[in-house]
């Protein structure tokens, strides 16, 4: 038989009885059915003159050879020259030879139908899968005539068959049967066969997986199938997890990428491939579905939750679709369009390509437009929330119109409108277009504007005022919005802070609330630190209520390791620190504050604080405050009581000698001490200035520079003052200091020292053979101001570089 329903099987690998059954079942075979060439059976016999019937095909290709070839037409088996090609069809023959495959597979597919049981061994499965699988790729009839013959609820039995070659031939045969036939398919998802080939996807990289996506593809060839394959529970997932397969060969991936866009013909699928990580099919419903198909997937996408990276990419591909929804859609359009750019803009780099696509005068419009076409205070409040995102943003909005009369976001007409808008809605909105403004005061290029709008605006007050306010998140806006304006309208936070509201004490409790450091409590700190430091009353009322104190305990909570906060736990600790210095501002003045010094010992707590590196801020307020605790030394160090001069030692001079008095301040001449009298030495902080003035920071140079002058200062032993820096090896960095330059205060800063240093015989003579020192001198002398340069002149008098013509070192200035 040259024929057989068992294909390239192996039959010696079959049993006898198997083989014997097969036998059984196939009709004898006449030879008149092969042809001659091909050897095997004609599906389209055609008769030669000489009466030799061959396969059509196999007697043109034939004929074209020896054409080709230059030879004498002839006849293929008796190899006699022919006098022409005609072929004439036997119609008879083929039909005998139909009729006999009818039989012969009508008979295999019952034998077929037979072996597909459970209680068949494996290779008579197989057996029978390859022939259906084979019988079914000759002609589409035999689908049908395998659908009558109820096969193909056997071969999806066969999908739960213990042997992994059944199942997978299961695959592969089921997808013969149902190509390209509706029928077949609609069979083939009747029940819960999806269900059971989806499970296949799970198998990781094993040829079962490829069938199944094999299948999957075909199956979703069939638009009816696509919503039902979407529904089994993860199976979209499964396949976009395919389709960024790096283990699975190229063309499984290609089928599940394949399956997935004729998946997308479902809406529900495409939102499933959404929340998957598939977004294109979405954006592209967006950009270019029917107007019902962009408000849903609007509104789904206002519903998902992406990665920053996946904001931009959505931002670039349907950030100006939604746009342009919002200038011309209808409510229910905008509302969906608001809700999509809400989640999209939430990443600076998602809501600058948002800014480039237009969408501030859209937002501004929809915010103040009153009338038939504005919008509900609900989506006013979604519209405020995405102008802060956007805003947020690192961005030039003073270049960017959003008004019919060249207004942009800083105008003062628009920073109006903003408050006015704050002053008459809910909190809810409030603290969005507070946090808009937080934005514009964020950026130098544009808080000035801002500024100056809310001066004339005279809303001060009214933004003081939402300090109390019990909603978190509109206090929290409202401090971060007046921590930003501090720095230009100081005078008149500190004024309405201190009146009879309690502003101040809603800031202070903030603050005292004793829990992981907040953004709320970072930005109250910040607020209080950047009020003028000289503000008395101000002073007054935070001794009066306790600020200092509080604020002490909060910075040696931190030293000690008891506060949590993550990234704010740093801006606080250097709002608390520059606040805590205040009180050193106004010692002169307060009796209190000198008091709240000495009970706190708030000279050793900056000194300690000199030493946290990598806080500039921190050590530079801990400096600028040993430099005022200094100053004010002089004036509390106690002095020792001298004996009254006797009868003798007014007649007589040299009886006037005052005995050695043990234990007093080298500098000051008295009794002092770090706590009571706020002395550097007895505080042993020399050494920690000194060694800040090679630091990278000029103000935290600086800061220390000054707290040094004050061993120099005038009321001090100015000698003892210079042997106590040569003694820290301190001259050579102030010296380095004024080499260096670097900012024209230190330079007048470093000059004074200087000079006072040079008032030692022994350091000038050293400094006088550096010509560096004296060129920079020479420099200050010619180039600062005024009063720099009468000092500088005094300093290279020192070092001989001009002429003294006095013959008199003053000791003063």
């Amino acid at each position: 038989m040259a024929e057989s329903w068992h294909g390239n099987y192996d039959t010696g690998s079959q049993s006898d009885d198997s083989y014997k059954f097969e036998r059984l079942h196939i009709e004898p075979i006449y030879d008149a059915f092969f042809c001659p060439l091909t050897k095997q059976v004609m599906r389209d016999p055609v008769t030669l003159e000489n009466g030799q019937t061959f396969e059509r095909e196999a007697i043109e290709k034939w004929f074209r050879e020896c054409k080709e070839s230059g030879r004498k037409l002839v006849c293929p088996l008796t190899l006699k020259e022919l006098k022409t090609a005609d072929l004439k069809p036997s119609i008879a023959l083929r039909n005998t030879i139909e009729e006999w495959n009818a039989r012969n597979e009508a008979a295999q597919l019952d034998m077929a139908r037979k072996s597909l049981n459970p209680s068949s061994s494996e290779s008579e499965v197989l057996l029978a899968l390859k022939y259906v699988q084979q019988i079914c790729q000759k002609s589409r009839s035999n689908k049908h005539v395998a659908r009558n013959a109820g096969l193909i609820p056997m071969m999806v039995d066969m999908l739960k068959n213990g042997s992994r070659k059944v199942r997978c031939k299961s695959l592969e045969t089921l997808k013969t049967v149902v190509e390209e036939d509706s029928d077949n398919k609609e069979i083939l998802a009747d029940g819960d066969t999806v269900r059971t080939i989806v499970k296949f996807l799970s198998h990781e990289q094993s040829k079962e997986r490829e069938e199944a996506v094999s299948l999957l593809y075909e199956l979703s060839k069939s638009e009816a199938l696509c919503e039902k394959i979407g529904s089994i529970n993860g199976a979209i997932l499964m396949l976009v997890g395919m389709t960024t397969s790096k283990s699975d060969n190229i063309l499984t991936v290609e089928n599940a990428e394949k399956t997935l866009e004729n998946l997308e013909k479902c809406e529900n699928n495409v939102r499933q491939m959404a929340e998957n990580g598939r977004l294109q099919p979405l954006l592209t419903q967006i950009r270019e579905g029917p107007p019902e198909t962009k408000l849903s997937m609007s509104n789904f996408l206002g519903e998902l939750v992406l990665d920053n990276d996946i904001k931009v990419l959505v931002a670039k591909s349907v950030g100006s679709s939604l746009i342009n929804i919002l200038r011309s859609g209808n409510m229910q359009s905008r509302e969906a369009a608001l809700k999509a750019l809400n989640q999209i803009s939430s990443c600076e780099a998602s809501a600058k390509v948002l800014i480039e696509a237009g969408i501030l005068p859209s937002l501004v419009k929809d915010l103040f437009t009153v009338g038939t076409n504005q919008l509900p205070m609900r989506l006013k409040e979604v519209a405020a929330t995405i102008l802060a995102n956007v805003v947020n943003s690192d961005y030039d909005f003073d270049s960017i119109l959003v008004g019919p009369d060249h207004q942009t976001l800083v105008s003062e007409d628009i920073v109006h409108n903003l408050l006015h808008l704050i002053s008459n809605t809910g909190p809810a909105i409030e603290s969005k277009l507070l946090q808009v403004l937080v934005g514009l005061t964020t950026s130098p290029s544009t808080v000035i504007s801002v500024v100056a709008a809310i001066k004339s605006s005279g809303a001060i007050i009214s933004l003081v005022q939402f300090i109390e306010a019990p909603q978190k998140e509109l206090r929290v806006a409202s401090i971060k919005l007046l921590q930003n304006l501090s720095p230009h309208v100081g005078q008149e936070l500190a004024d309405a802070l201190r009146g009879t509201v309690g502003q101040l004490g809603s800031l202070i409790k903030v603050i005292s609330e004793n829990i992981s450091i907040t953004d709320e409590q970072a930005a109250a700190i910040g607020l209080l630190a950047e009020l003028p430091e000289r503000d008395l009353g101000l002073a007054r009322q935070m001794l009066d209520d306790g600020a200092f104190k509080l604020v002490y305990s909060r910075v040696v909570k931190i030293r000690q390791g008891g506060s949590k906060g993550g990234r704010f736990v740093t801006p606080f600790l250097e709002g608390l620190v520059r606040v805590l210095a205040r009180v050193t501002l106004v010692l002169a003045d307060e009796q209190d504050a000198i008091a709240l010094c000495r009970e706190l010992n708030l000279a050793a707590l900056f000194i300690e604080l000199l030493q946290t590196n990598g806080l500039d801020n921190v050590q530079m307020s801990s400096a600028t405050a040993l430099e005022n605790l200094s100053q004010e030394s002089k004036n509390l160090t106690r002095l020792p009581e001298l004996p009254t001069p006797g009868f003798c030692a007014s007649i007589f001079p040299c009886f006037s000698q005052q005995p050695a008095i043990n234990g007093l301040c080298r500098l000051h001449r008295g009794t002092c001490s770090l706590k009571e009298s706020f002395c550097l030495l007895e505080g042993q902080a020399v050494d920690k200035l000194v060694a800040l003035l090679d630091h990278t920071n000029e103000k935290v140079v600086e800061a220390a520079l000054a707290a040094l002058s004050t061993l120099l200062d005038d009321g001090v032993d100015i000698e003892q003052g210079v042997m106590l820096l040569c003694e820290a090896e301190g001259v050579k960095p102030i010296l380095d200091v004024l080499l260096e330059k670097r900012t024209e205060n230190l330079r007048r800063r470093a000059v004074w020292v200087v000079e006072r240093l040079l008032r030692s015989d022994e350091i000038a003579y050293e400094v006088s053979g550096d010509p560096n020192v004296s060129t920079a001198l020479v420099d200050a002398f010619q180039h600062a101001d005024y009063r720099t340069r009468q000092i500088a002149e005094r300093a290279l008098k020192h070092v001989d570089r001009l002429p003294n013509f006095s013959g008199v070192f003053p000791n003063v200035g």
